[in-house]
């Protein structure tokens, strides 16, 4: 799922492609704007990316489902 994080004072945007369910990234950014904790992601690959609750602007949530690539994909 593509994850896309508007930062305070800042221009460009934080865009993560993480597995975690769209249920739980819900829970884990409703926690940080409620508590200004970091909200605390792990994309696809293994990396993580920390940012301040307090300094969130905005979040993005894309579909959970993955799309087909490649020839003769349904």
């Amino acid at each position: 799922m593509q994850v896309t994080i508007g930062i305070q004072n800042y221009a460009r945007e934080v865009k993560v492609e993480t597995e975690t369910t769209q249920a739980e990234l819900t829970a884990a950014v409703t926690a940080a704007l409620a508590d200004g904790t970091a909200l605390v992601l792990t994309d696809s690959k293994g990396n993580t990316t920390f940012v301040p609750g307090a300094s969130i602007a905005y979040v993005e949530l894309g579909t959970e489902e993955k799309r087909a690539v490649g020839f003769g994909q349904h």
